[in-house]
């Protein structure tokens, strides 16, 4: 529950240089960007040509790690060891800051992608290793992670930097998770309702899950999915809605 008169401030993220033709269009809108590594989407051109936008457009720039596994667009689950996972995430940071470096920007975050992301929120063991990885590659890096999980938790006791994320394009469950997208429900389909759960969830702390339960909930940083069917249109109501309520839109910091 934010205070009376406290200034509210949140971060707007998308997931970036997915090979979608619309991330032009919705930079001017977010402060922060997830850029693909090459392993769910994109390339070394596209990252380049993403990293140049953000930075164009002042918008924090952070690597969006996943499974190597373009088939599925790193929205399956893959069995693989911990010290895979690791090396997983650390060569994808890696890859993405060395093409950050070259165009004289800044790595800011990190945020798993798809599966990699859900199997981190509900295994704390898949949580510490991803947030180790990204200590040991650079321990001044934000993490971001589903709000309340395992995620956010395992990267706070090791003294990382945190963003803990809620969705506006995605329904939950009972238990605060992610509505899967195997189910017809998971998707918020309309602008005005997405806007509605963003504004529920920054200033009440709370979201309501699709069995129409109350989940109090963290918003520090919104996600809008770069390859949704609305995410221009979404983008840019959310970031109007958040102007209108006199909430700042700023990376986290």
């Amino acid at each position: 529950m934010s205070e009376p008169n406290k200034i509210i401030t949140i971060d707007l993220n998308c997931d970036m240089g997915e090979g979608m033709d619309n991330d032009a269009a919705i930079m001017p809108f977010i402060s922060s960007a997830n850029i693909a590594c090459g392993y769910h989407a994109g390339d070394e051109q596209i990252m380049k040509e993403t990293i140049e936008l953000a930075t164009q457009h002042h918008v924090a720039i952070g690597a969006h790690p996943s499974f190597n596994d373009k088939e599925n667009f790193g929205r399956k689950e893959m069995n693989l060891s911990l010290n895979e996972i690791y090396s997983l995430v650390f060569e994808q940071i890696k890859i993405l800051d060395a093409i950050v470096r070259k165009n004289g920007s800044t790595l800011h975050h990190v945020k798993p992608h798809g599966a990699l992301y859900n199997m981190s929120a509900k295994n704390i063991e898949i949580a510490k290793t991803i947030a180790q990885a990204v200590c040991d590659y650079n321990k001044d890096l934000v993490l971001l992670g589903l709000s309340g999980s395992y995620s956010i938790n395992e990267a706070k006791k090791i003294g990382l930097k945190t963003a803990s994320e809620v969705f506006a394009d995605r329904t939950y469950q009972g238990d605060g998770s992610l509505t899967p997208r195997s189910q017809q429900n998971a998707l918020i389909e309309d602008a005005d309702k997405a806007v509605e759960q963003v504004l529920q969830m920054i200033k009440k702390g709370v979201v309501i899950s699709v069995t129409e339960k109350k989940i109090p909930i963290i918003a520090e940083t919104i996600c809008i999915h770069g390859d949704g069917k609305h995410a221009v249109t979404f983008a840019k109501q959310i970031n109007e809605a958040l102007q209108e309520e006199m909430i700042k839109i700023q990376p986290v910091e």
